[in-house]
């Protein structure tokens, strides 16, 4: 007859919990890149107005805050999730534009498809491979967001040009943290949910593209 350590048996469990969940989210965040890029394209294709782009934002944002909860454990989750990501691609897709028509923008949008995709990766596997703990980063991220948004709000009314730059270089800077802060919270069981950890490391890699678009644009005008 053998005996199983009740210990070892909740660790294993925890582990191929875990390992579930990573592998899950990261299939997930692979297929709503793919179907937000689509949208994008579609957006680009048919010249989508600016107030078309801010109303599928818009519908992104409301998706998150009063869908998204209420849906993240159940099937209809998938759909929301979807829903989101495509109104999002759909909304950049005016931006994407823009770029493209500045002088050497083909280059500035790929450089910043390019940053985008390193700094997400190199975080994301380091924070995979170490396994570090960076909940101790979520007080200080989120001060800086507030913080951040407060001053894009005052930059509204005054148009600096150097404050543009200096807060998208500060978003880059957050959503890097976030990353790293996402990504431990599913390696050291902080998070459970999938289409949450998704929609999260989505919208990180997100602002941190646009903020590479902002400073790389700024740079050539």
């Amino acid at each position: 007859m053998s005996m199983q350590n009740p210990t070892v048996t909740g660790r294993s469990e925890s582990l191929l919990a875990t390992n579930q969940l990573i592998r899950n989210t990261y299939l997930m965040l692979s297929l709503t890149l793919v179907w937000s890029a689509a949208m994008a394209g579609v957006a680009m294709w048919m010249n989508v107005p600016n107030w078309i782009s801010l109303v599928a934002m818009f519908g992104s944002m409301a998706l998150i805050w009063f869908v998204l909860p209420r849906t993240a454990n159940s099937s209809a989750g998938l759909l929301t999730v979807f829903a989101i990501t495509g109104l999002m691609g759909l909304g950049l897709g005016p931006t994407i534009n823009y770029y493209l028509h500045m002088e050497g923008g083909d280059q500035i949008v790929m450089t910043a498809l390019g940053g985008t995709g390193a700094i997400f990766f190199a975080l994301s596997a380091y924070a995979l491979t170490t396994r570090r703990d960076f909940s101790f980063m979520g007080g200080f991220l989120m001060v800086g967001m507030i913080v951040v948004l407060l001053a894009m709000l005052g930059n509204l009314f005054f148009h600096l040009p150097a404050l543009s730059m200096a807060l998208s270089a500060a978003v880059i800077l957050l959503m890097s943290g976030f990353i790293l802060y996402d990504t431990s919270r599913m390696v050291n069981g902080g998070a459970d949910n999938y289409l949450m950890m998704t929609v999260s490391l989505y919208l990180n890699i997100y602002n941190i593209f646009v903020s590479l678009l902002n400073l790389l644009g700024a740079s050539r005008d």
